[in-house]
């Protein structure tokens, strides 16, 4: 055999012998890209609707928030369209699972049990929960934490979550004293009409959707530190490196801080 040749195809075969042992070896991390850019591609980016101020329907009908623009901004620099889509929450995952939408973007906490189902980009925002009462309620925050209340939180949030385990599992509370809604402004509803004692959710939605509500105040905080992340398809390892690479080119942007500013998240 020719020696060139020879020398040629055994360094082919030790190009092919690495590539082969970093896809089958123990560390099966994902691959970091950078400067991914997607052209000419449209995502649907699936929101719950109901979750100001990160993600809601203005009064016009249209999509808005903290996180739609944040999307729209990182589309517009990576190169890639997006179209948003409201829809339940807590049928959320499956429908990215089933490939109706390509990502979810909206306030979504990075939770063991939704790793299991999905990818996150990295954190983008940390929050803590919140519990809120009726104005003349005497239920303090003891008074919840013991389980002494019947309390209200969306179907599939991890406000439900941290109920069942910290005041169901344990034995404060029976489980029928958690009273499941398909968001959270319908839990608040509840709450002024006395149906419920207290409602859970996320801080910074509890403060915008009482903000201008006279018989309900924010009765505490419960210190979780959720951080939230971009979800997305476990193969679609393409897409995730190029929200990442967004995320970042947007938190080094003044833009991030005027929309903290905008939507008083600061």
């Amino acid at each position: 055999m020719d020696r060139k040749f020879t020398t040629v195809f055994m360094l082919a075969l030790a190009v092919m012998a690495v590539a082969i042992a970093g896809c089958t070896g123990a560390d099966e991390t994902v691959p970091v890209v950078e400067k991914v850019t997607i052209i000419d591609v449209k995502y649907i980016v699936g929101i719950d609707g109901e979750y100001p101020p990160y993600s809601y329907i203005d009064k016009d009908g249209n999509p808005t928030g903290f996180d739609v623009e944040s999307i729209k901004w990182i589309a517009d620099k990576k190169g890639f369209d997006v179209e948003i889509q409201p829809m339940a929450w807590d049928g959320i995952i499956p429908a990215l699972q089933a490939g109706k939408i390509d990502m979810v973007y909206s306030g979504m906490t990075i939770t063991d049990e939704r790793l299991e189902k999905v990818n996150f980009s990295k954190p983008y925002w940390v929050a803590n929960q919140a519990v809120a009462v009726r104005a003349d309620s005497e239920i303090t925050l003891d008074d919840y934490k013991a389980g002494k209340v019947v309390c209200g939180a969306q179907r599939g949030s991890t406000a439900a979550e941290w109920i069942e385990t910290n005041l169901i599992k344990t034995e404060l509370m029976p489980e029928d004293n958690l009273k499941l809604y398909d968001n959270f402004p319908l839990a608040v509803s509840d709450l002024e009409n006395k149906r419920i004692d207290a409602a859970m959710y996320d801080t910074p939605v509890v403060k915008d959707i009482i903000a201008e509500k006279d018989d309900v105040v924010m009765l505490g905080t419960i210190q979780t530190d959720e951080e939230y992340g971009i979800a997305v398809r476990k193969d679609d390892v393409r897409l995730l490196n190029a929200l990442n690479d967004g995320l970042d080119m947007l938190m080094a942007d003044p833009y991030w801080k005027e929309l903290i500013e905008k939507y008083k998240l600061a």
